[in-house]
């Protein structure tokens, strides 16, 4: 994968986002890993390196300067020698996208991957073992089940935004919010959420490489 390094750095340099040597040579390392399992557990359609790099590392990464700026409104967590800083949800999560590109890029964010298949669990584990990641786990779960208040849950394709966030609910902390990431702006899916969840802000992404549109629905718990 170290022949995409080029193409990486440029898409990071169209997003304005600068990371460390390391982190770049994680997501690709990362991707080496997709394209090894997905030929044996058939993780992801998409198989051509170049075509996994557009459509899943600068996809996901498109994500990660918006993250920050909505991060940055959060109330402050509380300190400790062995606080967690922030814990993010990454519900359907498959190969781990976005919530391992998540992980890479902000090692002070606590990423927990949730998914129902047991392969696609045991691969995000083997990521967090091989790269390491030690702000990374994969959960092999219901998201209905979760119940511990994470201030950010996030999805990629998933499912509708009125079934993404029924079914994080119980999950989401009190001032949290939802991230879903969607193609066309979805106002159908929109329409159809319940009062009980609030949209505050559709937000326009553009993905280095990919002529397809891309935006974020940013979603709190409406105030009762």
């Amino acid at each position: 994968m170290r022949e995409l390094e080029p193409a990486l750095r440029g898409g990071l340099a169209d997003l304005a986002l600068t990371l460390e040597d390391r982190q770049v040579a994680l997501l690709l390392d990362y991707l080496a890993l997709i394209q090894k399992w997905t030929q044996v557990y058939n993780l992801t359609a998409v198989r051509d390196p170049a075509e996994m790099l557009t459509h899943h590392l600068l996809d996901s990464l498109a994500v990660i300067p918006p993250l920050r700026r909505q991060l940055a409104d959060l109330p402050a967590p509380s300190r400790g020698r062995d606080a967690v800083i922030l814990r993010l949800l990454d519900v359907g999560s498959g190969a781990g996208l976005p919530g391992v590109v998540i992980a890479i890029c902000c090692p002070e964010i606590t990423v927990d991957c949730v998914d129902t298949v047991a392969k696609k669990v045991a691969f995000i584990r083997q990521v967090a073992a091989t790269l390491p990641l030690p702000n990374l786990q994969g959960l092999h779960a219901r998201v209905e089940n979760l119940t511990h208040p994470y201030p950010v849950i996030c999805s990629r394709a998933f499912a509708s935004l009125a079934d993404f966030t029924r079914l994080s609910a119980l999950a989401l902390a009190p001032q949290g919010f939802w991230l879903a990431m969607k193609g066309k702006d979805p106002a159908g899916e929109i329409a159809d959420l319940p009062p009980s969840v609030a949209v505050f802000h559709v937000e326009q992404l553009r993905v280095p490489g990919l002529g397809a549109e891309r935006c974020i629905v940013w979603m709190r718990a409406a105030a009762t």
